[in-house]
């Protein structure tokens, strides 16, 4: 039996009530070993290999904190402008499902390591918005429940399910936004922004890949909707493990729009899970959502609290990067370009290959043009991204150096770049390979010219009567003649010169 859920329409629905939201996000940190056992995190081993009887929770086994994982926490917690606990400790969170094999996870309750911080979004149009983080916290990973011989993937309707305990305790952060609200329309960009720029600072901070597609980060859609000129906040709804930036954005407007549509038809909203539907933009019901106590949290009794020093927080604080939005404000006033071109090299994923083109010699605006033009589209035609593509950013600089020093023009870099992305070599063997240098030889370029003019008398005649545009067309000539290894402004020089003619 298919049922189908009303909705009203998004306009509608923010006539009448006000978005509030929440967002919690887990990032899988990237260390070498699990969280509380000495077991490697590395991915693509055979099921249940990378296994041992502390992440098993084995009668006896007793978990050890990974250092850096803590010290992962802290980065986090600083750059997200958090204060960071000066003691803390771990708690048993207490629920039963197959993937957890100690029927609890070690996780952090009502003593985070960092709280109270925040973090600024820029929006599509430039606008900055502010999100307040209420915490960040250390806990550890489930395994993975695969669910076999139903057709969606999920328990429901499966045959049986299958346990991999590999992910079973790898260290993860939790990052929980306080209430988001005065977002109104815009919430659902709102919460893509923001976990695009986590996302960012995550990267930048060198803890973790943070590649949602694989897991590595995910996020969990918290929304209610409050009535028009009320503050009091209406019943949640939590749409689990959102794994990409455009699914976050819809998921928090499709339910923006499925509670309206409850709440205007008298009805109430069920605090519960959902999951979310990549092929509909929509969102189904999971359980009903349970409340902290309902997990029985309590000190966790086999590990010892953590206690960050002071001087190892400032530490850790001096050596953070420049952090993603300083860097975008500098290069923006740098490169001399908008906040819309900024945000277009932010949605194409090129700011990191441009600047590391600039960094291996090319000027900004080369590296911005071919980043952003050949290799964009070379990249959305193979549906790639652009750090995927077999190109390095010092062989985009290379080619720069190439059509800069005037050994190629921008016809013959193109054929360059694509040379390089068929595996025929490095931009110089394919130069030589494919003999695509620009004819410099003015000889050459000479006889070329007067065999254009010869054949073509009479645009030779209206250029020498004062239509210098006309000289478009002879240039062509030429550039056919030269299979476009000319100098196209050097051949209109000397087309001129052999008319007599002067640019002015």
């Amino acid at each position: 039996m298919t049922t189908t859920t009303d909705l009203v329409s998004y306009e509608d629905a923010l006539a009448s009530y006000d978005p509030v939201m929440g967002l919690e996000v887990h990032v899988e940190l990237g260390t070498k070993t699990k969280m509380f056992c000495g077991c490697s995190t590395a991915l693509g081993a055979d099921p249940n290999t990378q296994t041992c009887p502390t992440c098993l929770g084995l009668p006896g086994a007793l978990p050890v904190v990974n250092a850096t994982g803590v010290e992962s926490a802290i980065r986090i917690g600083l750059a997200l402008n958090c204060e960071i606990a000066e003691w803390c400790r771990f708690a048993r969170k207490n629920y039963f499902y197959p993937d957890m094999p100690k029927n609890f996870q070690t996780s952090q309750y009502d003593e985070p390591i960092a709280f109270n911080g925040y973090l600024d979004v820029q929006l599509e149009d430039g606008e900055t918005f502010r999100v307040e983080i209420e915490r960040a916290h250390m806990e550890e990973d489930t395994g993975k429940s695969t669910h076999v011989g139903g057709a969606t993937g999920r328990i429901h309707g499966a045959s049986h399910s299958l346990l991999d305990y590999n992910r079973a305790g790898i260290p993860l952060i939790e990052i929980v936004t306080k209430p988001i609200v005065g977002a109104g329309e815009r919430a659902p960009e709102v919460a893509k922004a923001y976990v695009r720029e986590l996302r960012e600072v995550i990267r930048a901070l060198g803890v973790s890949e943070a590649r949602m597609e694989m897991g590595q980060m995910r996020c969990d859609v918290n929304l209610s909707l409050m009535p028009k000129g009320s503050e009091k906040f209406g019943t949640r709804s939590e749409t689990k493990n959102v794994n990409s930036l455009r699914s976050v954005e819809r998921a928090a407007r499709y339910e923006i729009m499925r509670h309206a549509a409850v709440l205007s038809g008298g009805g109430t909203i069920v605090q519960e899970t959902r999951h979310f539907h990549e092929d509909t933009g929509s969102t189904t019901s999971g359980r009903v959502k349970e409340e902290a106590e309902d997990y029985r949290y309590f000190p966790e009794p086999d590990l010892v609290p953590v206690a960050p020093s002071r001087a190892w927080v400032e530490e850790i604080r001096a050596a953070l990067p420049e952090l993603p939005l300083v860097r975008r404000t500098r290069l923006l006033a740098e490169w001399g370009i908008s906040a819309t071109d900024m945000q277009a090299i932010l949605n194409a994923g090129a700011l990191d290959p441009i600047v590391a083109t600039i960094d291996a010699g090319a000027d900004a605006a080369s590296a911005r043009k071919w980043w952003m033009g050949e290799l964009a589209r070379s990249a959305n035609e193979s549906g790639k991204a652009l750090d995927e593509l077999a190109i390095t950013p010092e062989q985009v600089a290379r080619v720069t150096e190439l059509v800069a020093k005037g050994d190629l023009n921008d016809k013959l870099a193109r054929q360059v770049i694509e040379g390089v992305l068929a595996g025929e070599g490095t931009p110089d063997e394919v130069v030589d390979k494919r003999g695509l240098k620009v004819v410099s030889d003015e000889g050459a370029l000479t006889t070329a010219v007067e065999e254009a003019i010869a054949g073509n008398p009479g645009i030779a005649d209206k250029i020498r009567g004062g239509k210098v545009a006309a000289a478009g067309a002879l240039v062509g000539a030429v550039m056919k003649a030269t299979r476009g290894q000319a100098d196209a402004a050097r051949v209109k020089e000397l087309i001129l010169q052999q008319l007599g003619v002067s640019e002015g």
